[in-house]
């Protein structure tokens, strides 16, 4: 299901924790909501899913204004909040169930539905105990499972790998891996592995403003722009050889790297690439040329660069 931000505002005070948005979301996306704390991302997850209005602008779940027909959306959404909302002196099955008749499930919808949360989140073996005797990943298995309870169109997940250890958190990427083949799904967060191994676009917001928005690979060019490669060249003068890398046509800079080995990080100008140029001058000068790599701009460069001002 499609969700569609239009020029949205929210202010508190004076201060705009989100400041005049748009953006689209297709139906069977994951998109990576990427930002520093306090950047606004909570906020506008708040006012997509309808706990908070918006000063400005409007979003739309399928055909339905978050503005004019708040329940409707209400019903097409899954949330689940950064503050993991259960009732420790619960048991699983009971909070389920609890959970799925807030959402106005019939009752005798409830066993099945429950019965298949259980299996998609992995609640098996914990299924009967309370909710306060489960570990940190099994407790956000199970507000998964509440998000889910009522099959909703759209899932929005804020932080949901927060404080889970290494295993915990592959298993959760898993699952919402899986779950974005079927529905439309948001996830915040500012762990960028986290972005890279779950989400098919990313959305950066900084200060309340959106930065940047695209695949990591499209990201990554439209960062660097210009190849960049690292360059090591045998049987050749360092000096002399770093004369010759720059005075190349293609080549617009030339950066020895520390030590003693002839290793260069070299740019190239915009819109060309200096692989061949670097090749045939190695053949004609007789340099023997052992490594040739492009270096990829990380994603931790972009984010800092775009988020740090």
């Amino acid at each position: 299901m499609n969700i569609t931000v239009e020029n949205l505002t929210r202010k508190y005070g004076t201060q705009k924790a989100v400041d005049n948005i748009s953006f689209h979301v297709r139906t069977g996306e994951v998109l990576g909501f990427l930002g520093p704390n306090g950047a606004g991302k909570t906020t506008t997850m708040k006012i997509i899913t309808g706990l908070l209005s918006p000063n400005n602008g409007d979003v739309t779940v399928g055909n339905y204004s978050v503005l004019k027909e708040p329940e409707k959306v209400k019903q097409l959404i899954g949330f689940l909040p950064e503050n993991n909302p259960l009732y420790p002196d619960m048991g699983v099955i009971d909070y389920l169930a609890y959970s799925a008749r807030l959402q106005g499930i019939a009752e005798k919808k409830i066993k099945p539905r429950i019965a298949e949360m259980i299996r998609v989140c992995g609640l098996a073996i914990e299924k009967h105990k309370q909710i306060g005797e489960l570990s940190k990943g099994y407790r956000q298995r199970v507000g998964l499972a509440q998000a889910m309870i009522h099959d909703p169109k759209v899932l929005i997940l804020d932080e949901p790998t927060t404080g889970l250890d290494p295993n915990q958190i592959v298993e959760i990427r898993r699952l919402i891996k899986e779950l974005g083949k079927e529905k439309t799904v948001i996830l915040s967060t500012h762990i960028l592995p986290e972005v890279e191994a779950t989400c098919d676009r990313i959305l950066i917001i900084n200060k309340g403003k959106i930065v940047a928005d695209g695949t990591s690979d499209s990201l990554r060019k439209q960062a660097t722009g210009r190849e960049l490669l690292r360059v090591r060249i045998e049987d050749a003068d360092r000096d002399r050889a770093f004369m010759e890398l720059h005075s190349l046509e293609t080549v617009a800079l030339v950066d020895p790297l520390p030590g003693t080995s002839n290793y260069f990080e070299i740019q190239s100008h915009e819109n060309v690439s200096s692989r061949r140029t670097i090749f045939n001058l190695c053949v004609e000068k007789g340099y023997t040329l052992t490594e040739m790599t492009p270096v990829e701009t990380k994603l931790e460069d972009l984010f800092r660069d775009l988020t740090l001002n």
